[in-house]
């Protein structure tokens, strides 16, 4: 039976001692739950695996992994705050750092477990009338710093001049191979396919320009963490310029990528900083470079 490593008020914390299915596994660590109620926890997005939101039934765990359960309770009094934190919030604006597995907005098949939908919850609590705004969006399997603005003013005051109000936006990211050029950068004009794959060409005359800078942090002969800086924010832009250096992102087959070793995306928005769109004052926030990333990279 899956040994409880860590009781904390709000959550269940086990490791993993052998091969699994993950519902196979909170099954055994959980006896007391009936089968229904397990799935239900997997479903609402309360379980993480190492450092992602994992909702699959049949996720292969390996041992040496950590399990994180939120209990029910706390995920009630937290008002459905389930895959994110809250780094900072005032009038205008919250910035959140996003786990990898948490939707940023809506799909027709999920419209809940989103970081907008939680969040527009969260602020209709003060104010029923309060609304929550999409700036910028960070794929599902990107985990990182991610800013929403508190009203449409203020949505498009930063869309409209966001070259002028991003000082800097950085992302790391876990790609195959040892990458030998210890920094540079990838240009190219991005297109989407019908099939809605980016891809890069160098014909000026058609796509949006992109321009991706990276730096190679640390790397052994099978992985390289990279710290990447957009010049421009173009959809999947890193995923494609990784892909057109020969180095895909982990766990992005979408992109190139044939290996999973950390069981998600290895994306991660690193540092976010920009001028407040009301005060002008400068705002800098980072979050930790995930434990997986500089586990694999060693």
């Amino acid at each position: 039976m899956p040994k409880n490593q860590k009781a904390q008020a709000n959550t269940l914390i086990f490791r993993v001692k052998e091969k699994s299915e993950l519902l196979s596994f909170l099954l055994e660590a959980m006896p007391n739950r009936s089968r229904n109620s397990v799935k239900s926890i997997l479903t609402r997005g309360q379980v993480t695996v190492d450092d992602h939101i994992e909702t699959k039934h049949n996720y292969p765990l390996k041992p040496g992994q950590t399990i994180t359960i939120l209990k029910n309770k706390a995920a009630v009094k937290r008002q459905a705050l389930i895959g994110m934190t809250i780094l900072y919030e005032d009038d205008d604006i919250i910035v959140i750092n996003k786990e990898a597995g948490l939707l940023s907005i809506a799909t027709q098949k999920e419209k809940k477990q989103t970081a907008h939908y939680q969040l527009m919850e969260h602020v209709r609590i003060q104010d029923p009338a309060n609304r929550i705004f999409v700036v910028h969006r960070l794929d599902k399997n990107t985990s990182g710093v991610m800013m929403l603005a508190k009203s449409e003013a203020v949505k498009l005051k930063l869309q409209d001049n966001w070259k002028q109000v991003v000082r800097e936006r950085k992302y790391v990211a876990v790609v195959e191979g040892k990458v030998k050029q210890e920094k540079g950068y990838v240009s190219s004009w991005l297109l989407e396919s019908k099939t809605h794959v980016m891809y890069s060409t160098q014909n000026k005359d058609n796509g949006q320009f992109a321009k991706t800078h990276y730096k190679r942090l640390k790397a052994n002969d099978s992985f390289s963490l990279m710290e990447l800086e957009l010049e421009t924010g173009r959809k999947n832009q890193i995923r494609v310029h990784m892909q057109d250096l020969g180095h895909p992102i982990v766990g992005d087959k979408k992109y190139g990528s044939t290996q999973n070793p950390i069981g998600r995306v290895g994306l991660h928005a690193h540092v976010l900083s920009f001028y407040h769109p009301t005060t002008e004052q400068p705002m800098y926030f980072k979050v930790d470079v995930p434990k997986s990333f500089l586990t694999k990279t060693k």
